[in-house]
């Protein structure tokens, strides 16, 4: 039983971390957002929402500066009010703002941002674990060897999630009319609107290089065509 110590302490530790972890967040957003009220995005997502066949797409403001969008695990969706002051400067159009919308929603009804919330916790639990046991053959560099571990399957999972969420996007711009364009338009803009993240490899990465994502959308629009 004591050898198993470790590994059951580390679980313990990462199911702490999730319920903290929740509370946490869902206290920030809750502090430091405000409801979308600008009419032509509004106008949008009522098109969106339309091809949902729902009343509506909520859209907060998430007060802080980086440029980004989430979606909460309670199923919210934000847009940071640096990607909004982006788009008021008319960097970003109202259609490409639209199109991150579109990619959280599908984060939301794909379940990836309430399952990476417990990915996190168990991949923490993970690396916990693998550093206590390979620290006792590896001594100095096991921990290093377990976050290397936990950061390429944290990797992995996040990479295929935003493939999956950008697919989900393009079906319903195109079902809501818009199309494509403004997804990979947008695309080609996020690394200069996010700044470079530099020549770190692409399997540490946790969102997909743009050329892939650009191709992936245009595969799933040619496959959709054919049917």
């Amino acid at each position: 039983m004591l050898k198993f110590t470790p590994i059951l302490l580390a679980v313990a530790y990462g199911l702490v971390m999730w319920f903290f972890s929740v509370r946490r967040l869902k206290s920030e957003l809750d502090e430091k957002s405000t409801e979308l009220a600008d009419p032509k995005l509004r106008k949008i997502t009522a098109r969106m929402a339309d091809a949902l066949d729902i009343d509506r797409i909520p859209v907060n403001i998430y007060e802080v500066a980086p440029v980004n969008g989430l979606a909460a695990p309670d199923g919210r969706i934000f847009i940071t009010r640096g990607f909004y002051q982006r788009y008021l400067a008319g960097e970003v159009s109202a259609e490409e703002m639209a199109s991150v919308i579109a990619h959280e929603l599908g984060h939301v009804a794909l379940g990836h941002s309430r399952r990476r919330m417990i990915d996190f916790s168990g991949q923490n639990a993970m690396r916990t674990a693998l550093a206590m046991i390979l620290s006792r053959f590896l001594p100095g560099i096991g921990a290093y060897i377990a976050n290397a571990l936990a950061s390429l399957l944290a990797a992995r999972l996040s990479r295929q999630d935003e493939y999956e969420a950008d697919a989900y996007a393009s079906a319903l711009l195109i079902k809501a009319g818009l199309g494509t364009g403004p997804q990979k338009s947008l695309f080609g803009k996020l690394e200069a609107l996010t700044q470079s993240r530099g020549a770190m490899p692409a399997w540490f990465m946790s969102h997909p290089k743009t050329a892939d994502r650009i191709a992936a959308i245009e595969a799933n629009e040619a496959k959709w065509l054919r049917r």
